[in-house]
Order: C-alpha cells, then sequence, then structure tokens
C-alpha cells in the first residue's frame, strides 16, 4: 500500500483526526477484521449487519494499528479517546482512499481492469491475473472480494511496484459497478454474461443487464470494452460505450475478436480448443479446468491480455494446464478409494448449475472400453431468484433427468422443487432424493457412495454444501473434519 498519514487519510476522506491521532503518523495497511491488523496499519471500524466493528478498535489497535477509521469516538478503559480520523460512512470513506491510490498509481503506470458478469467472474479474474503476472507485478482479489468493501482492499495491496490491478465487480442493484468503476477507473472492462443471479434483488433480468453495462460506461475513449458476443445482452454493450471494442466467443467470426476452434473435453472434463486472436494469430490452448462452460472464462481472460499487450504465446502457455486459484469453483479431489468430488458449491444461479450438470454428464460418459462412472448431483437452493425461484428450480430436477444423472441428492426446503420436478420428470425409486439437512446429506452419502463415483457439490453461498463438499472429500483420508456450516 502507498504509505498515508493521518493528516492526508482526513483530507481525503473530509474526516476529523481525534486529539489522540499524531497528524505525521504513517499508515501501511488496511484491514476491516481487528485479527488481520498488523503493525502500522488502519482499521476500518465500519459497522457490519451481526457485528459492529467499533467494538474491536481496542484489539486492533493491540494487534499493531496505529489509526482506526470510525464512524463514532471510541474509548480504552482508561478513558482515553483511540486515535481514530471520524467520518459519517467509514466504508464510502474506504473508497475515498482507494479511489486516491488509484489515481496516484495509475500516474506511476499502473494498468487497471474491471471484471463483471453474472457467473465465471472470481475464476476469469484468476486465469487473467495468472497471465498479467508473466509480465508484472499483479495484484488481484483474495476470493470474491468485488464490492464496495472487497474492492477497496485489494487496491490497498497495491504499491508503486504493482504494474496491474485486476479488480472483481459485483453488484445486487443499479449503480452498484458505476460507484466501483468511478473508484478504480479501469482501462480495460470485461463483461462476461447476464444471468438471472439476484434477478429477485434487481427487479428483472433487464436490469440486471444494465447494470453490468455500467462498468463499460465508465470506460473512457481510450480504454478497451472485452464484450462477450455469445450473449445478446453483453454484444449489446457496445452502444452504451466509448471505448475501443474487442469482442470474444465461441462464434465469433470477426477477424477483430478472440474466438475458439475445434472445442474438445478429455476424459477429466479437461476444455480444449484452439485460441484466435485479431489478425487470425492461433495458439492451442488445453486447460486444467473442468467443465465446457470454462472456454468463455478462457476467452475473456486471453482478450483482456491481448488488449494488455501480452503476446499470445504467454497466454496460450499460462492458460495451458491452469486450474481453480480460488476454492469451490469445480474444485477436484480424488479420494483413496476412487470417489472424485467436484465442489462448485461458492455460488449458484441456474445457468451456472445448468453448466456444472453439463459437466457432471460428459464426466460420467463411458470411456473408449465402454466404462460408464455413476454420477451424483448434491444440489442445494439457489438464493436471491425472486419470484422465479420455483420455476427455476423446477426446471433443474427436469435438467438433471434429462442429461441422465445417475442420483440426485437435493439439500434443504428452499431446493424441493428440484427434486418434485425429476420426480415428476421420471426419476422414481432411489434415483431422486431429498433431505433436510446437510447432516442428513452427509449420513446418506457416507452410506452410498462407491468406487469410481463421481459427485457434484453446487448451491448458492449460504445453502451450505460448500463445507459439505469439504467433509466428502475428506472422508476416510483421516483428516480433520472441514469447517462447519449453519444447518439449513
Amino acid at each position: 500500500m502507498i504509505e498515508l498519514n493521518t493528516a492526508e487519510i482526513a483530507a481525503i476522506t473530509g474526516g476529523r483526526p481525534t486529539a489522540t491521532a499524531p497528524l505525521g503518523l504513517g499508515v501501511r495497511g488496511v484491514a476491516t477484521d481487528s485479527r488481520e491488523c498488523r503493525e502500522g496499519w488502519l482499521f476500518v471500524a465500519k459497522p457490519g449487519e451481526e457485528s459492529d466493528g467499533h467494538r474491536f478498535v481496542a484489539q486492533a489497535l493491540a494487534a499493531g494499528a496505529v489509526l482506526a477509521l470510525a464512524e463514532r469516538e471510541t474509548t480504552a478503559e482508561d478513558g482515553t479517546v483511540h486515535p481514530a480520523v471520524i467520518v459519517p460512512d467509514a466504508v464510502l470513506a474506504m473508497g475515498r482512499l482507494a479511489e486516491h491510490i488509484v489515481g496516484r498509481l495509475r500516474a506511476g503506470g499502473l494498468r487497471v481492469v474491471g471484471i463483471t458478469g453474472s457467473a465465471g467472474k472470481t475464476t476469469t479474474k484468476d486465469l487473467l491475473a495468472a497471465i498479467l503476472g508473466t509480465a508484472g507485478e499483479t495484484v488481484a482479489p483474495v476470493g470474491s472480494y468485488n464490492g464496495e468493501v472487497g474492492v477497496p482492499l485489494t487496491v490497498f495491496r497495491a504499491t508503486e511496484a504493482t504494474r496491474f490491478l485486476v479488480v472483481e465487480m459485483g453488484a445486487t442493484g443499479i449503480g452498484h459497478i458505476d460507484y466501483l468503476a468511478r473508484m478504480v477507473r479501469p482501462e480495460v472492462g470485461v463483461v462476461l454474461c447476464v444471468g438471472s443471479a439476484h434477478a429477485g434483488e434487481f427487479g428483472g433480468v433487464h436490469n440486471i443487464a444494465r447494470a453490468k453495462g455500467e462498468l463499460v460506461e465508465a470506460l473512457e475513449e481510450s480504454g478497451t470494452a472485452v464484450l462477450n458476443l455469445d450473449d445478446p445482452q453483453v454484444a449489446a454493450m457496445s452502444s452504451r460505450t466509448r471505448a475501443r471494442l474487442l469482442g470474444f466467443g465461441e462464434e465469433a467470426d470477426d477477424a477483430g475478436a478472440v474466438a475458439a476452434r475445434g472445442i474438445e473435453v478429455d476424459r477429466d472434463g479437461h476444455p480444449g480448443f484452439t485460441l484466435v486472436l485479431p489478425g487470425g494469430e492461433e495458439h492451442r490452448v488445453r486447460s486444467g479446468l473442468i467443465g465446457r462452460h470454462h472456454v468463455a472464462n478462457l476467452l475473456a481472460a486471453a482478450a483482456a491480455a491481448h488488449a494488455l499487450g501480452v503476446d499470445g504465446a504467454t497466454i496460450a502457455r499460462t492458460l495451458t494446464g491452469l486450474g481453480p486459484a480460488s476454492r469451490w469453483r469445480m474444485e477436484r479431489t480424488d479420494r483413496p478409494d476412487g470417489v472424485r468430488v467436484i465442489n462448485d458449491a461458492y455460488n449458484a444461479n441456474p445457468e451456472s448449475m445448468r453448466a456444472a450438470l453439463r459437466a457432471l454428464a460428459e464426466l460420467g460418459l463411458p470411456d473408449a472400453q465402454g466404462r460408464a462412472r455413476r454420477t451424483w448431483a448434491v444440489l442445494g437452493e439457489m438464493l436471491e431468484l425472486g419470484d422465479e425461484s420455483l420455476t427455476e428450480h423446477d426446471l433443474l430436477g427436469r435438467v438433471a433427468v434429462r442429461l441422465n444423472i445417475k442420483k440426485l441428492l437435493v439439500v434443504g426446503r428452499g431446493a424441493k422443487a428440484v427434486h418434485t420436478s425429476a420426480v415428476l420428470e421420471g426419476s422414481w425409486g432411489d434415483e431422486a432424493m431429498f433431505v433436510e439437512t446437510v447432516d442428513e446429506a452427509e449420513e446418506l452419502l457416507n452410506g452410498q457412495l462407491e468406487p469410481g463415483d463421481i459427485v457434484l457439490f453446487k448451491s448458492s453461498n449460504g445453502a451450505g454444501l460448500r463445507f459439505l463438499g469439504d467433509r466428502i472429500a475428506l472422508a476416510g483420508t483421516g483428516a480433520p473434519r472441514a469447517g462447519e456450516e449453519p444447518v439449513r
């Protein structure tokens, strides 16, 4: 992080230093969790849904923090006011600090990429960061830090030595991405897809498209909008930007686009294709990711890297063999007993659910000797779908049956429609099963999984299946039991 002193922080945020805050004191890092504070850091005492950061100012200072960014004064046991800069809104103040830092770093040559979309943001971010890392120091979000808190925390990790900053941008409403884009001022903006994730919060898919397009609207004329030509709603965003256009897609036939030719998927589910770059340059790529649906993410990362000047050979070489870098994204574990676990339960929406089920079905197809593997889909609720929730869960159960998934285990009352529709579609007996809780699902799986089975875990984060997937992956290995998730 660029070092800022108390006086600078107060000026940037419009805050008021407490009498105990030395104005010349330098800050070298930022945290919103008191347990993560280090010597010389700033602790942001933001209010939370379950806990108020102001309660932990003393702990942050004890851990090494030298200053708090807070919405009210707090005191030590002896009544001394903690050193702080007091602001009306700590989260907005974080954003102002991030905007200031990006501005200074951009003046020194920093190049910023913003990525948004209803699915695939984190995977694309990880792929792009790996490519750009071959050309210079690159900072990208940890996990899925993509909101009004996560984006500033990512920015704060950048220094004068950072050449590339990759920013993942999420939203739950109109104006959110515009806010983030104005904060980091990306040179390249990537839009992956418009799906039905968060449709309930947005008020419909049309508003999702409107929100995602805020990224390309914020680009300067000298920037580049990287758009998915296979998604009509994304392709239509070309009229909403003044930046240069660079399309990508499987069906892209424009000589100026990034395309995939000759797509194949091997026995382990890894997609391979010929990467075609603008001007006709071609390179073969064999990904370490699981699922054909990742071709779009691979193309998006390649297109963004190309826009930033990385040569085609380096792009293809980096993407080849590269697997998931963030947890619970088609994460594969092969147990000693021959059971294969695919844990993709970090997030879910109808589009990503169907893509994961197609990948599972392909993994279960007979090999050259005619041997097939039994497939299990362990599915939980897709959250934030609004009025479409019942319909989308109903459709998902029918898709599972039509893809000939051998075993369907539905977990949680919110996903019950998946089981009901699978039974109505023709999956009777013990092919389709329903349990109320994660614990019941774990007991059933431990009793019925057999060597050679492939089991997919997929749900929204809040449905609790990602830690169940971890526990099933560790079953029989003697490893410690994975973290617990609240039973729904």
